[in-house]
């Protein structure tokens, strides 16, 4: 993400995509009352005055937006924001509603009553970015699965589920392995081929290993694009989400959102199943613990704050003013992937905190 113009006293920020997962940094920063401005089109009947009845030419405008609704499809990695619109030219009425789609390598104007901490560190996130996807092949006697990791989760290519011959069934098992391997080699040669990111392969047992000199001799391009080699305990889809929480991968992917979202919802279980009293989840326990400035980190799921009340809405937010005015930090937790659904299952809040409290 390129930031053009910053003027946090007007509450405006001036950006532009470059990759799909600034639109799903930008997700996650517009909320509902925002405004946002760019270039749409607009349709206008020809005496230039705007009917949803009856259709007419569409223009090219520049006009801005008052958010209502801010629409995330990740299948096609498209955004969309809905609002009234706020500021246009003369031949587009004031007041109408509209939805802006957010493009890639397009400038738009973001303005807000105010910048929290989170979405400045979310906008530097994805300055730093590459947009480069990790590709994480899991691969052993029962199959493979390969998905990216993104920013925004775990997106799924691959799953596919087979039952090599027995060790004892040698001749068998060799002519079944060169098949497997050229099947898998292929999905992951056409995974890569339209991301073009690094790659982890991790497994149980030493077939990983195989498989990776395989690909040296048969797709010597694609094998330069290996970066780590893991070993994890469980097969599949289960196994990459093994080792995104066990933390085998941190350094393969430490520049990646969901590794920092796993780690630390990973830690909120890890000190509820210690019973040490410094960890707190759901709203109103939440809330008193912010009053006692005793939040080190904040954790909320994404669906919090996008599909709540307006006064559930601000309430949240004054919590998380509460908390960062307080020296603690907030993590915005995407509900894309696991750690997410951990999250909600714990009513959408929880918090690290500096100090135990009292039961």
């Amino acid at each position: 993400m390129k930031i053009v113009e910053m003027n946090l006293k007007k509450g405006l920020v001036k950006l532009i995509p470059e990759h799909t997962d600034d639109l799903w940094h930008l997700y996650n920063i517009i909320y509902k009352d925002d405004e946002v401005y760019a270039f749409t089109t607009r349709e206008l009947k020809s005496d230039e005055q705007y009917s949803r009845k009856k259709r007419g030419e569409r223009i090219p405008v520049f006009l801005g937006i008052k958010v209502e609704k801010v629409f995330w499809d990740r299948l096609v990695g498209r955004l969309r924001v809905h609002g009234v619109i706020c500021q246009a030219p003369d031949i587009v009425p004031t007041g109408a509603h509209h939805t802006i789609n957010i493009s890639l390598n397009t400038p738009i104007t973001i303005v807000k009553n105010q910048w929290t901490k989170h979405h400045l560190e979310r906008l530097k996130m994805a300055q730093k970015s590459s947009g480069r996807p990790t590709i994480i092949m899991s691969i052993d006697d029962e199959g493979y699965a390969i998905a990216l990791i993104t920013h925004y989760g775990l997106d799924l290519k691959v799953d596919e589920h087979v039952k090599l011959p027995s060790k004892f069934e040698a001749d068998k098992r060799n002519e079944a392995v060169k098949a497997f391997f050229k099947k898998a080699a292929d999905n992951l040669h056409q995974v890569w081929g339209e991301s073009n990111g690094p790659v982890a392969i991790i497994g149980v047992g030493f077939l990983k290993n195989d498989f990776a000199e395989y690909l040296k001799n048969e797709k010597p391009e694609l094998a330069k694009a290996i970066i780590d080699i893991k070993s994890v305990n469980n097969s599949g889809v289960a196994g990459i989400y093994e080792a995104l929480r066990s933390g085998v991968l941190t350094k393969t992917i430490q520049q990646l959102r969901v590794m920092e979202e796993t780690e630390v919802m990973e830690e909120v279980l890890k000190r509820l199943g210690k019973g040490e009293g410094n960890v707190v989840y759901g709203l109103d326990d939440v809330k008193k613990a912010a009053e006692l400035s005793a939040i080190e980190v904040l954790l909320i799921a994404d669906t919090m704050l996008r599909e709540s009340s307006d006064e559930h809405r601000l309430l949240i937010e004054e919590i998380m003013r509460n908390v960062e005015d307080r020296g603690g930090r907030t993590i915005i937790i995407s509900t894309g992937h696991e750690a997410g659904e951990k999250l909600l299952a714990l009513g959408g809040m929880a918090a690290l905190l500096r100090f135990s409290l009292p039961h």
